[in-house]
């Protein structure tokens, strides 16, 4: 039978709350000790047989993810690797584009990544030069394998709020690409220009006419991306505005999800943020 916290406050500690473990009560303690896996031993105050006697017992609910506290990150991409799990390598570079090459590891797709290029094995995904993408890009793109899509893009822009089934991810896209951006970039068009630039954008300036700086990024071969920014103008009152669209075929080739994800990791680049750490 499976230690609950409550269990091991009863059981197993002293319960004076003497906060020698580093902890302010033996509940804290316990809580631990279930969800985190944190040692028992870790308390000086319980006998070394009586740790010995629930190691076994701990040990095994850990193996069975008894109350164990989830890690989403690790839980997405065991889940987006499931999804991906029937795809057949030869038929990528006709769905999403890239190639096939052979690399040291055997066949893979050759597949550009914004200014990178990732190597997509049927057992992996990392980048051409080695290096691990973390958990969260992982997902993204076991995500975009599994979706299916094979339309290329047609020219038909649409912001997120038109596309179907969006309405709840609205706000998530203002407060975590369009204000960061705005923010930033307010009154800085020459930055914006140049951090555009470095991520390989294609400057559409002109062909907008409300927008003073348009641009148009491909993070995946049939995934483009257009970034429209409007500065501030103070003498009318108006703040920054910044908004992305996307072609009409983009929920062929990624959920929502990882549209909203894609949209971070294009605000993020631009604003110099390439740091690979995963945040839940």
């Amino acid at each position: 039978m499976a230690l609950s916290a409550i269990d091991i406050y009863k059981k197993i500690l002293p319960k004076t709350n003497c906060k020698e473990c580093g902890y302010l009560t033996c509940m804290a303690f316990a809580s631990m000790v279930v969800s985190e896996k944190l040692p028992l031993e870790r308390c000086p105050h319980i006998p070394a047989d009586a740790v010995a006697h629930y190691h076994p017992e701990l040990l095994e609910q850990y193996q069975a993810g008894k109350w164990i506290k989830r890690d989403p990150a690790q839980d997405a991409l065991v889940w987006a690797k499931e999804r991906a799990a029937s795809m057949n390598l030869a038929d990528l570079p006709g769905r999403i584009g890239g190639q096939l090459i052979n690399a040291d590891d055997g066949l893979c797709l050759e597949l550009p990544y914004f200014q990178d290029v990732l190597l997509i094995f049927s057992n992996g995904v990392r980048t051409k030069s080695g290096e691990e993408l973390n958990r969260w890009e992982q997902v993204f793109i076991y995500n975009h394998l599994a979706q299916g899509g094979s339309e290329p893009p047609t020219g038909r822009w649409k912001a997120l709020e038109e596309i179907p089934n969006t309405v709840s991810k609205v706000k998530s896209m203002r407060e975590h690409v369009e204000i960061p951006l705005q923010t930033r970039f307010s009154g800085h068009l020459q930055d914006l220009r140049a951090a555009a630039d470095n991520l390989g954008g294609r400057e559409m300036t002109g062909q907008d006419k409300t927008a003073q700086v348009v641009y148009l990024f491909w993070p995946l071969p049939r995934i483009p991306v257009q970034l429209m920014f409007w500065d501030a103008d103070p003498s009318e009152g108006f703040e920054a505005k910044a908004s992305l669209l996307f072609d009409e075929t983009i929920t062929r080739h990624l959920d929502i999800e990882s549209i909203i994800f894609l949209s971070e990791q294009l605000s993020r680049r631009l604003m110099g943020e390439t740091d690979n750490s995963e945040a839940d």
